[in-house]
């Protein structure tokens, strides 16, 4: 690692609570393993203050600079963002619809020199995630749109619930809204080999109480999160700000670019990557509902 990129990770983040330059040192190793167990065990956990305090307002202040680039288009989803079809049985939980009024700001228009854009790309960075998820390794997508984006919620809009297509997610929070915009999850509700619809459609009903965890996250948070197998929303957000947090895309294997259909409905556009990227080439490890 070179001298220039030690001295900038160590300028963005707690190096000192998360020695991310000494992965194999005894904290670098506690650190990994209690993120490891959060993860099997509530498919999440939390750095909180992992962007130090110092850049805290430079990285709100880039981060709503960048809002108004995003995408908006209200659109009406099910929790597996899969058409309706008629052949579901009434009471199926892909029959209940929302209205997902979150917006993205692709990778594009993101500044290569954004902090955001440094922490996504940085090799230690994206090393100590691979360890927390206990992979060998991960690459960042090749998708010129999906790989950094920055996740805009106005006020009185919402991220609702939800399974995403990636087993894993991870996402910084960036700007707190003034009221509302809570991550709520369900921990684990499906599994690779059940979809347990009976407790999804308890959640979506609002019988599902106990199913649901509420986590409180702050600007600078580092949130890392197995997204696949657990239904989760932003609830909606009150006040007059917005909330916005960035998610770093990374893939196990490299060279992953993501469909012509969902980078439309994402990003309202298309590039000619997406074009000659053949469809349906992902590898997929289970047989879930999107």
């Amino acid at each position: 690692m070179s001298t220039l990129e030690a001295t900038t990770l160590d300028q963005m983040v707690d190096t000192a609570r998360y020695p991310l330059a000494d992965p194999d040192g005894a904290e670098g190793l506690a650190l990994t393993a209690r993120a490891r167990h959060e993860l099997a065990t509530t498919g999440c956990t939390v750095l909180p203050d992992f962007i130090r305090p110092a850049l805290r307002d430079t990285l709100r202040e880039e981060c709503a600079a960048l809002a108004p680039r995003a995408y908006f288009d209200v659109e009406t989803v099910n929790v597996y963002n899969t058409a309706v079809h008629p052949d579901l049985p009434a009471d199926h939980p892909g029959r209940t619809t929302f209205e997902r009024g979150n917006a993205f700001v692709a990778r594009d228009r993101i500044p290569a020199d954004a902090l955001i854009s440094r922490l996504y790309a940085h090799g230690a960075f994206r090393s100590f995630v691979a360890r927390c998820f206990g992979l060998a390794e991960l690459h960042e997508l090749a998708d010129p749109l999906a790989g950094l984006v920055l996740n805009v919620v106005a006020p009185g809009r919402e991220h609702p619930w939800h399974f995403d297509t990636n087993e894993f997610t991870v996402s910084l929070l960036t700007q707190e809204p003034e009221t509302g915009g809570a991550f709520e999850y369900c921990p684990n509700i499906r599994s690779a080999k059940d979809e347990h619809f009976d407790d999804v459609r308890d959640v979506l009903a609002g019988r599902g109480e106990r199913l649901i965890r509420r986590l409180p996250l702050h600007t600078g948070d580092l949130q890392l999160f197995k997204g696949r197998y657990s239904l989760h929303r932003v609830s909606p957000v009150g006040g007059g700000t917005a909330r916005h947090s960035a998610i770093f895309a990374y893939s196990e294997r490299p060279g992953v670019i993501g469909s012509v259909a969902r980078t439309r409905q994402l990003f309202g556009r298309v590039l000619p990557e997406h074009l000659a990227a053949a469809e349906g080439r992902a590898v997929r490890g289970d047989e879930l509902l999107d």
